[in-house]
């Protein structure tokens, strides 16, 4: 496990449905991650994009664009860059933008890429400024500029990198800089999963790990796991743990029930976080609209989790709305918590 999956898995939430990586996700995503786009289940239009564009790159003898790939965690941004190092045949080194603290730590990974090889840069929207700026002419025309020297009798000399393909990943594209974004020839959102998708990755993993499951057993799951990958694959193991103790060993509707009822996960995909969050809203401040500063406050949480790893799923169900004057919940949301929707709702615009 690298420093930057290490120091992850120490700062994660202890939410099983985060799509935060866990230490133990490395383990079995080594086993069954896919290793080709034909492998690859769902994000159809990408994976469509990003093949023509391989073999495009592939006929021309050339490097691939720059891909910049974002979306909420979980959906499967680090498999794709290594999916597009495979299809390539070239290596791949990895990093993050956390670990890049000064301009020599990235200028170091720069000149030792081979030709055409990938450089997967993860949270490419936490690097620093100064750091950021030496990507600026390694990606537009393959050069770092080296300071030789110091001050007045400095000179800067100019090293020509071998063409390679930068593939970024971020959770917050809207914190990518203008200039560094324009960079990026391709960019691709990674959306949350079909059931129907989640369906053939849960029986394909079960399969690799060995899991006896019913398809009853796979659509509870898939129904429950918040449109990632992630979540379902951690959810399998779970009710994996479950059968082989309460069960006899074979994951079935109910099993799966059961062990999903026990890991606090109701049938939307909601656990308590989710629940505190949505009960809050309604409860403590009449449906909204309220700010997410006040309701971070009254949850004692951080503002970024909140808009990170919390919001992105409640809106995709909809059961929350950010509007200018704050958040709001939906009719949906005062029915699946049985509350009374209000006769005259707020004016939100």
């Amino acid at each position: 496990m690298t420093n930057f999956t290490a120091k992850k898995a120490q700062t994660r939430p202890e939410r099983i449905i985060s799509g935060a990586a866990w230490d133990d996700d490395a383990r079995l995503d080594a086993s069954v991650r896919p290793k080709t786009l034909d492998e690859y289940i769902g994000q159809k239009r990408v994976k469509e994009n990003i093949a023509i564009a391989i073999e495009a790159a592939r006929t021309r003898g050339e490097a691939l664009d720059h891909v910049l790939l974002y979306g909420p965690p979980g959906l499967g941004k680090t498999t794709l860059a290594q999916i597009i190092a495979n299809e390539l045949s070239v290596p791949i080194k990895t990093s993050a933008g956390p670990l890049l603290e000064r301009k020599g730590d990235l200028t170091a990974i720069l000149t030792s890429l081979d030709k055409k090889e990938v450089f997967f840069l993860d949270e490419i929207h936490r690097l620093q400024a100064a750091v950021e700026e030496v990507l600026y002419p390694a990606m537009e025309d393959f050069r770092v500029d080296l300071v030789i020297g110091q001050g007045p009798g400095a000179r800067i000399h100019p090293f020509h990198l071998n063409q390679f393909t930068l593939v970024g990943a971020t959770t917050r594209a809207g914190l990518i800089t203008a200039p560094l974004r324009s960079r990026f020839g391709i960019v691709h959102r990674l959306d949350f999963y079909e059931p129907e998708d989640l369906l053939v990755i849960l029986h394909r993993s079960a399969k690799i790990l060995n899991i006896p499951m019913e398809e009853g057993g796979a659509e509870e799951i898939a129904r429950r796991c918040r449109g990632t990958p992630r979540i379902a694959n951690r959810l399998l193991r779970r009710a994996r743990d479950f059968a082989e103790v309460r069960a006899d060993g074979l994951i079935t509707r109910e099993v799966a029930q059961e062990s999903l009822r026990m890991l606090g996960v109701d049938e939307h995909g909601l656990d308590e976080v989710d629940r505190n969050l949505m009960l809050a809203l309604l409860d403590k401040y009449a449906g909204g609209p309220v700010g997410l500063g006040t309701l971070a406050a009254a949850l004692s949480e951080e503002e970024d989790a909140i808009e990170e790893m919390y919001e992105p799923y409640l809106m995709q169900i909809g059961m929350l709305d950010r509007t200018p004057r704050g958040r709001v919940a939906t009719a949906r949301a005062y029915q699946y918590f049985g509350r009374e929707l209000p006769k005259r709702q707020p004016r939100l615009f």
